[in-house]
């Protein structure tokens, strides 16, 4: 992939997500987006293209497992380099968050048990938001575990076009912006953060380390389209506007670059401050594709703008 030219990069990117979803599901990519507008936030320039690669990194990052690892408290790492999942551990059994693409699942399973859990134990599946790199193996891991799985009312639409080798998609739960899943002593607050799709669903909870509750935030993209209505842009504009009211001393994210995922890993050391609680950052996201969003806007007609 490396030896690939930027365009070339971007079409078999959105050949990966066209085999993935099947005929008639939402893209999770879209088309590639042009290379315009740039943004500078806090001296690092971004464009959309180079936000995407950010993200999804090549074919080879979206299904290599990435080392399974403690965040805080009750909250693992379970992901591939670029796609995140996420288990949050309890006596009554397990929520995981975001099944990926379907083939990951077995990859998932294995990082699960990696860390000495069960997979089987996953009571609960939630999603961050309906496309086909986060939400895809919905119907495997539901058959392999037996789990619950619950989406944003929102997105339901889009779930059920998803089907991959013509699996239903299973949705036991609609949520709604507010609502509250629980088990075992642990809560998660679904907090509807529409733009990237209808029903993009940040999550928070909280949880223990060293003595001390921390807030964690479990952030669904921010990322817009390369054309904006009104419409969105208003959806956008409230997403930001929730996100930067979240209470947040961890943030985490659909895609681990939204969080310097690996960079953080790295700096994991016993006896040493742990790197992911960092609340300086939690609405860099934000900050970033708020900045994009009226790059965009600037550069559109006078017509498309609100």
């Amino acid at each position: 992939m490396k030896n690939l030219s930027v365009t070339s990069f971007f079409t078999c990117l959105v050949g990966v997500s066209v085999l993935s979803l099947g005929a008639g599901a939402s893209l999770a990519q879209g088309t590639p987006p042009p290379d315009h507008p740039a943004v500078t936030v806090n001296g690092k320039t971004y464009t959309p293209r180079s936000i995407l690669a950010r993200n999804m990194g090549s074919e080879a990052d979206r299904i290599t497992a990435f080392p399974p690892h403690h965040i805080i408290g009750n909250i693992y790492y379970v992901g591939t380099n670029t796609l995140s999942s996420f288990l949050i551990t309890t006596p009554q059994g397990h929520i995981l968050i975001d099944s990926t693409y379907e083939r990951n699942v077995p990859t998932i399973a294995k990082s699960v048990a990696d860390l000495g859990f069960k997979f089987s134990d996953v009571k609960i599946l939630l999603g961050n938001h309906a496309h086909g790199d986060h939400q895809e193996g919905d119907a495997l891991v539901k058959q392999m575990t037996g789990a619950q799985v619950m989406a944003m009312a929102e997105d339901v639409p889009l779930l059920q076009a998803m089907k991959p080798d013509g699996k239903e998609h299973p949705i036991d739960r609609v949520l709604h912006d507010g609502d509250a899943v629980t088990l075992g002593g642990a809560t998660l607050i679904a907090h509807l953060t529409s733009g990237h799709t209808p029903g993009c669903t940040t999550f928070t909870t909280t949880a223990q380390d060293g003595g001390k509750t921390y807030n964690v935030m479990f952030g669904c993209s921010l990322r817009p389209p390369a054309v904006v209505t009104p419409a969105l842009v208003d959806q956008f504009n409230r997403a930001f506007k929730a996100v930067r009211a979240l209470p947040c001393d961890v943030q985490l994210g659909d895609h681990g670059a939204q969080y310097n995922m690996q960079e953080k890993y790295a700096k994991v050391k016993e006896g040493s401050p742990n790197p992911f609680i960092d609340p300086a950052t939690c609405t860099l996201e934000a900050d970033v594709q708020q900045a994009m969003l009226n790059a965009i806007l600037a550069e559109q007609p006078q017509a498309g703008r609100p």
